[in-house]
C-alpha cells in the first residue's frame, strides 16, 4: 500500500480524493502537520499552483514520499474564464464559498450566456522534484441561483453538461465519477498504480 500525502488542508477536497483514490492508497493531508506553512499560489494556470504547492511539501517533508497536490477552479466563458485560478479568493482574501458565489451571480446577472466548467490539474512530487502531471475538466453552466446541499465551492450552482442537478443536489457517488477531479484523479491512479 501506497502513503500518499495531500498538500492540502481542505477536508472537503481530502475526503473527495481520498474517495476518487480508493483503499488501495493510505491517504493522509496536511492538517496533521500544522507547521507546514502556507504555499502562495503565484501561479497563473491552475496546473503551475498545483505543482507549487506539491514541490513544497514534497522538499519539506523529504525522503520518497509521494506528495499528490490538486489546484482546481471554475471557468467562466462570459467572464473571461473568471474566476479561475482566483477561484477561493474570488470575493477577496478570506472569502467563504457564499461570499465567493454571491460574487459570480451577481457579475453574470442578466447574462443570458451562462456556460462554464470546472478544471483541475494534479501535481505528483516525490524526492524534491515533480514525477507527474495530469489535467481534467467538465463542461457545465451556472444557474441563477445556488440548489442543493451537498458539495462544497461553486457546486451549489454549477450544473454538468447532460444532468438537470448541480453538482450539490447530486449523489457523492454521481459527483465523484464525472467532476474534473474525478477525471484528473483517474489519470494519477493510473500511473500511481503502476509505481512498483
Amino acid at each position: 500500500m501506497h502513503h500518499i500525502l495531500l498538500a492540502t488542508r481542505n477536508r472537503h477536497k481530502t475526503g473527495e480524493l481520498a474517495a476518487l483514490l480508493g483503499a488501495d492508497f493510505q491517504v493522509e493531508d496536511l492538517t496533521a502537520h500544522p507547521d507546514f506553512p502556507e504555499v502562495d499560489e503565484t501561479g497563473v494556470t491552475f496546473l503551475e499552483n498545483a505543482t507549487l504547492k506539491a514541490l513544497a511539501a514534497s522538499r519539506y517533508f523529504g525522503g520518497d514520499l509521494l506528495v499528490l497536490a490538486d489546484d482546481s477552479g471554475l471557468e467562466v466563458d462570459a467572464l473571461g474564464g473568471a474566476p479561475g485560478v482566483r477561484s477561493a479568493r474570488f470575493a477577496g482574501p478570506g472569502a467563504r464559498d457564499g461570499d465567493n458565489t454571491a460574487l459570480l451571480l451577481a457579475r453574470l446577472e442578466n447574462r443570458t450566456e451562462r456556460a462554464a466548467r470546472f478544471r483541475c490539474a494534479i501535481a505528483i512530487a516525490q524526492g524534491g522534484a515533480l514525477a507527474a502531471s495530469f489535467e481534467g475538466a467538465c463542461e457545465g453552466c451556472i444557474l441563477d441561483a445556488p440548489k442543493g446541499g451537498e458539495g462544497f465551492g461553486y457546486d451549489p450552482v454549477f450544473v454538468p453538461d447532460g444532468y438537470t442537478q448541480t453538482f450539490a443536489e447530486l449523489p457523492a457517488e454521481e459527483k465523484n465519477r464525472i467532476s474534473h477531479r474525478a477525471r484528473a484523479t483517474q489519470q494519477a491512479l493510473a500511473w500511481l498504480r503502476a509505481l512498483p
